[in-house]
């Protein structure tokens, strides 16, 4: 039976080369006032046997698949014994399997216990993408994200301590003209507080179907930052950080106006040698129709 998937599909960019089995349909928060990913699909645990047939399904063509990716928006939202039997009919289905990973809200981690991330780790779900955004609370409730800088820190030190890889993200310009700074300061506050592996920045991009209830939820006038104010949070940003391990940085995506790469806190003179160059005009920037989601 051949592998269908449920459309709209979603993956990080990093797994653009490995397996994707979806475990759940949609997001079971999908309030965020920024994402439009799967506003037309209603949150799904799917049934056992239909995950299970699509690992079969997918192991008949890829039997040496050794990463996979747990669709939709949050996996981690279902029961841990819901999780445990998908991970273990991975690892028996597909021999050379060495990596789970999938998305994680703040609630999802929240809601697991660290003995239940061990246990999830033990049977490879060993690393988590998960949206910062911001890590400011004005920001983050104008956003309409669901959570608090506190909040985020106490569960990403939790994932910390249970041995899981964290792969978080920050969008540039969230805070749109007016609150920038606040934006990117609460960032950094939580993230040399709170320890990931990987740290990626988005550039904002607004679809065009949300880009209203944005604006309505954000309770003010907002104006989207141009290139060059993008840069200079970016360098404020990068300048403030100070993580409490290393972290490997990537401003890579297709959102971005300057691709970044490199370690944290290693090569942050380079970086911030990059994003003068940039805001000089010495070196390019990625052009505009080369930019998307």
């Amino acid at each position: 039976m051949p592998l269908h998937y449920d459309m709209p599909l979603f993956r990080p960019p990093s797994e653009g080369d490995n397996l994707i089995i979806q475990a759940t349909l949609g997001c079971s928060f999908n309030q965020c006032s920024f994402c439009a990913m799967y506003r037309t699909k209603e949150y799904l645990a799917r049934p056992l046997d239909e995950v299970f047939g699509d690992i079969h399904a997918a192991a008949a063509d890829w039997p040496d698949a050794q990463r996979v990716f747990l669709a939709d928006g949050d996996a981690l939202a279902l029961p841990t014994e819901h999780l445990l039997a998908i991970l273990n009919e991975l690892a028996v289905t597909l021999p050379r399997l060495t990596r789970v990973s999938c998305y994680a809200t703040p609630g999802n981690l929240a809601r697991k216990s660290i003995e239940e991330l061990v246990q999830l780790r033990e049977h490879k779900l060993s690393l988590l993408y998960f949206g910062i955004e911001s890590g400011s609370d004005l920001i983050l409730k104008k956003i309409t994200k669901g959570t608090t800088q506190k909040r985020m820190a106490e569960v990403l030190h939790k994932a910390h301590d249970s041995g899981m890889k964290i792969s978080a993200t920050v969008i540039l310009g969230l805070g749109g003209t007016t609150h920038s700074d606040e934006h990117i300061d609460g960032t950094i506050a939580l993230l040399n507080d709170a320890p990931v592996t990987y740290l990626s920045t988005l550039q904002l991009y607004l679809d065009d179907s949300i880009l209203e209830e944005f604006q309505h939820k954000f309770g003010e006038p907002f104006e989207m930052p141009n290139d060059l104010a993008i840069l200079k949070e970016q360098e404020r940003f990068i300048a403030g950080l100070n993580p409490p391990q290393p972290v490997i940085f990537r401003s890579n995506h297709a959102s971005n106006a300057l691709a970044l790469a490199g370690n944290l806190p290693r090569d942050k003179d380079k970086l911030l040698a990059q994003l003068q160059q940039a805001m000089a005009g010495e070196r390019p920037l990625r052009p505009i129709f080369m930019r998307g989601l």
